[in-house]
């Protein structure tokens, strides 16, 4: 599997410090949980996937494991090795735990539209989802902490005002490639490191078959992106015109999911206009 090489290679573009990184990460959620929120507690969404177990250990071990409460929010089409994979992450830790089928919430609504396509659907699962996590949070007075990676915000791989909700979040940095590094030096349950990332929102789907494109090629293209390469020059990097184009479609079509709702200037004091706008790759 190609992106164990970040684990070892320093050499590698995207290679990170795994202890430094931790250790950063750490004093990150309990800088921006404690110190500035004033919070003691925070809830996850646990889905079973590599993101979310990655977010509880990191949790854990900032607010201590007592502190941190894992939600798991099942559809009835949910894959029953995620809600299995949840509670691996639940009893390694130690945490607080809670499960609610959203099925009865979704299907409320959707029979209304039976005719919602599997994008629909899966969207409004997502926003559920979170509904759930923002009441929990009020009930169990924890911050609610974000579960999404660098890649898939640049790739613009998520619902918006659902799974981009939470106010902390530890991952957002981190690409992919890098957040399966870090949840080995970790320990996660390697079940959960090495099965296909997934949504779990549609049977049978999974990130990399949504991409066309794998995540080891996808999360280097965008960094030299990033890096301010042009599309010809990455090229010289071994990947295809096509592979690069595919991914810079995908950058350059969802910056409106990055940025905070657009208002319209009256005053030299617009909320979110008026001070200097943070640059969105």
């Amino acid at each position: 599997m190609e992106v164990l090489k970040l684990t070892h290679d320093t050499t590698h573009p995207l290679a990170l410090h795994l202890e430094l990184t931790t250790t950063w990460l750490v004093e990150f959620l309990r800088d921006e949980v404690v110190r500035r929120r004033g919070f003691r507690r925070a809830v996850i969404g646990i889905s079973g996937g590599v993101d979310s177990s990655l977010t509880a250990y990191l949790a854990a071990k900032a607010l201590g494991p007592e502190n941190v409460m894992g939600i798991r929010m099942p559809y009835r089409t949910s894959s029953p090795d995620s809600l299995a994979h949840a509670q691996l992450v639940v009893d390694a830790l130690g945490i607080k735990s809670l499960t609610v089928d959203i099925s009865p919430a979704v299907d409320g609504y959707l029979k209304l539209f039976p005719d919602a396509d599997p994008r629909r659907r899966g969207n409004v699962m997502a926003r559920t989802r979170m509904i759930v996590l923002f009441d929990q949070s009020m009930a169990f007075n924890a911050l609610p902490l974000g579960t999404g990676n660098k890649s898939e915000r640049l790739l613009g791989y998520y619902t918006w005002h659902a799974d981009d909700s939470p106010p902390v979040n530890p991952l957002g940095d981190l690409f992919k490639t890098q957040v399966w590094a870090l949840a080995r030096h970790l320990g996660v349950p390697p079940v959960i490191v090495e099965k296909p990332a997934t949504a779990d929102l549609i049977q049978g789907q999974t990130d990399e078959g949504d991409f066309g494109i794998t995540y080891y090629k996808a999360d280097l293209i965008l960094h030299y992106l990033l890096e301010g390469y042009s599309p010809e020059r990455i090229t010289e990097f071994g990947f295809t015109s096509g592979e690069i184009l595919l991914v810079k479609g995908r950058l350059d079509s969802t910056h409106w999911k990055r940025s905070l709702p657009t208002s319209a200037m009256i005053s030299q004091t617009a909320i979110g206009e008026y001070y200097l706008r943070p640059v969105d790759y």
